[in-house]
């Protein structure tokens, strides 16, 4: 895993890139596009990248918790 500190904007940004959504989640790239394909996290394609939404990720997060 990238370690890379998170910018000031990352941290208050409502769209995450797939490195900022792993490093939001302590998972590695691959990880997040697993879960893309599991339908666990739906990406959005912006003008050609891919990016979650923070929402997106805290409800992944919530239901980790829950299950």
């Amino acid at each position: 895993m990238h370690k890379r500190k998170p910018s000031a904007s990352t941290a208050q940004s409502a769209a995450l890139t797939v490195d900022e959504t792993a490093d939001y989640l302590r998972v590695c790239r691959s990880t997040v596009y697993k879960l893309f394909k599991d339908g666990d996290i739906v990406p959005a394609k912006v003008r050609g990248r891919t990016l979650v939404r923070r929402v997106d990720a805290d409800a992944f997060l919530d239901r980790c918790v829950g299950a």
